[in-house]
């Protein structure tokens, strides 16, 4: 997908970006493939490749929660990486305020170097396992959205999503090929931590991968046991 690709498909979304937007999607990939040079942030370095599979791809949840769109709401990324989905949500929506969060210092350096060359504000980068900031008061229940990209299987991101999320507010899930079999597996774990499915939507990125997007209603206050201690999670997720 060429940038002229990318920001046709946007248009042709709903979604009509700016001059600025534009440019800011152009400093964004020149930081990320330079900064992977010593860091380890994706595979996925050719140009085309990056415009579709992390800055188009990463954006069509807004196509499905269209309330992120003209929200001046709060936007929770649990292992970010290299700022996907959240950073191209905030380029392209600058009124939604982001949090993001990563457990390794490499990454969030590289992170607050591309919100400060950007010009961006209404973010805020925290450095820290989901486990441990998702018991902490000033996060926990806090935020209108939740989302994880490639992080780990529904069962899983439901322990470190859900508990960030006020009632009333959304998790929403990226999944690709797999996403169906991974929320029938995690529909006990959503339903401990206080979410039931709302909608779920199956899509192809124009190079004809599928992708789902699934939003999930925070319904009720997740149990304070949750999540658990660091490792657990993965190591024994809930049913």
């Amino acid at each position: 997908m060429t940038v002229d690709e990318f920001i046709s498909a946007l248009k042709n979304a709903g979604m009509t970006l700016t001059e600025k937007q534009i440019q800011q999607f152009e400093q964004y990939y020149a930081l990320l493939v330079a900064t992977n040079e010593h860091v380890n942030l994706t595979a996925i370095t050719e140009k085309n490749d990056v415009y579709l599979k992390h800055f188009y791809d990463s954006l069509t949840v807004a196509q499905y929660e269209t309330a992120l769109q003209d929200s001046h709401g709060t936007l929770i990324d649990v292992g970010t990486g290299a700022g996907f989905p959240s950073l191209p949500l905030k380029i392209a929506y600058p009124n939604l305020n982001i949090t993001m969060v990563d457990a390794l210092k490499k990454r969030v350096n590289f992170l607050q170097e591309v919100v400060t060359t950007l010009g961006l504000s209404g973010v805020t980068i925290v450095h820290g396992r989901a486990e441990d900031i998702g018991q902490d008061p000033k996060y926990r229940e806090q935020f209108d959205f939740a989302t994880a990209r490639a992080v780990a299987r529904t069962s899983v991101l439901a322990e470190y999503t859900l508990p960030f999320v006020k009632i009333g507010g959304e998790f929403l899930v990226m999944k690709g090929a797999a996403a169906e079999q991974e929320l029938a597996d995690g529909r006990q774990a959503l339903a401990t931590l206080g979410g039931q499915l709302r909608d779920a939507y199956e899509f192809t990125l124009p190079n004809g991968d599928t992708r789902f997007v699934q939003i999930v209603a925070k319904t009720k206050k997740t149990p304070k046991k949750y999540p658990r201690q660091a490792g657990t999670p993965s190591k024994k997720p809930i049913g």
